[in-house]
């Protein structure tokens, strides 16, 4: 094959994982604004007492108490939360950068127009949203979660420590 195919065929490709992309993560939104709509107290009254008829007849005597349910009930609510927070805290990353490049384009366009309309109130417009950037840079983010994300790793905490603090709290 020619190399020009084969860097066609590679475009073609990345085209369709960008598309997929946006399409998962749009089908990810849709997917968890209606589990979350769907837990009715209700529905979650009904689970609950449907586990726990199954845990009492599946339980085995003497190798399995009510202690090692509660243990493993525990763990996997551990596990969850670990999930929501990791998630959240990517699409808050997400948010972030995307405001960063509006607030860029915003101070992009601000330029020209005061260019064209006074030139030399230029610098002073220019100082004034460097230092918004900067104090954006360094403000810490709160996510969803309410957990505080931190801007200079450029990722939040880690799933782990996300859900020890929100089970702290």
């Amino acid at each position: 094959m020619k190399f020009s195919t084969l860097r066609s065929r590679v475009k073609r490709c990345e085209q369709v994982v960008a598309v997929r992309l946006v399409d998962t993560q749009d089908n990810w939104g849709v997917l968890s604004q209606v589990w979350r709509s769907g837990w009715s107290p209700l529905r979650i009254i009904v689970a609950g007492v449907a586990s726990g008829f199954v845990a009492g007849k599946l339980e085995i005597p003497g190798k399995v108490s009510g202690a090692r349910w509660l243990q493993m009930v525990g763990s996997v609510s551990n596990l969850v939360a670990s999930g929501q927070a990791a998630f959240a805290s990517a699409m808050a990353a997400h948010a972030a950068g995307t405001a960063d490049d509006a607030a860029e384009q915003a101070d992009a366009a601000a330029e020209k127009v005061d260019d064209a309309v006074n030139p030399t109130a230029t610098a002073a417009a220019a100082g004034a949203a460097a230092g918004a950037a900067a104090a954006a840079r360094n403000t810490p983010r709160t996510g969803t979660t309410g957990v505080s994300q931190e801007r200079d790793a450029g990722t939040g905490p880690r799933p782990a420590e996300a859900a020890t603090e929100l089970s702290e709290r």
